[in-house]
């Protein structure tokens, strides 16, 4: 079993920046690739950026190329999303979630994923 808590979130103007962290507790960490999603008001849950269980490689939802950054530090059990040059359409609330497939093309379907936290609400301003 793997716990996930979110936090970061929080009321941010336009092109402003925020961090959202994720920290996991019991079963090994390591063994997962690591996954953003979103679900904005009225909408499904969408993929947004993953990490893969092992190396450092990265996916994105395209429109979040080039403004948002996953990392994980795995000493500390934690993932991270860093999201810049905000837009009032990123305004939802944002899930971590654990992979068991591991590589960061298997996240987006959602479908392998394990485990998910409780979400945390990002609102953008305009």
């Amino acid at each position: 079993q793997v716990q996930l808590v979110e936090s970061g979130g929080g009321l941010v103007q336009a092109g402003g920046s925020l961090r959202l962290s994720c920290a996991a507790s019991g079963r090994t960490f390591s063994n997962y690739a690591m996954g953003w999603f979103r679900q904005a008001p009225g909408k499904g849950r969408e993929f947004v950026a993953a990490l893969a269980r092992i190396g450092s490689s990265t996916y994105y939802k395209d429109s979040v190329k080039g403004r948002f950054t996953i990392s994980r530090d795995n000493a500390k059990n934690t993932v991270y999303l860093q999201m810049n040059s905000l837009k009032p359409e990123d305004t939802a609330v944002y899930y971590c979630a654990a992979d068991r497939g591991g590589s960061v093309y298997t996240v987006p379907s959602g479908a392998s994923v394990d485990y998910w936290g409780q979400g945390t609400q990002v609102t953008v301003s305009s």
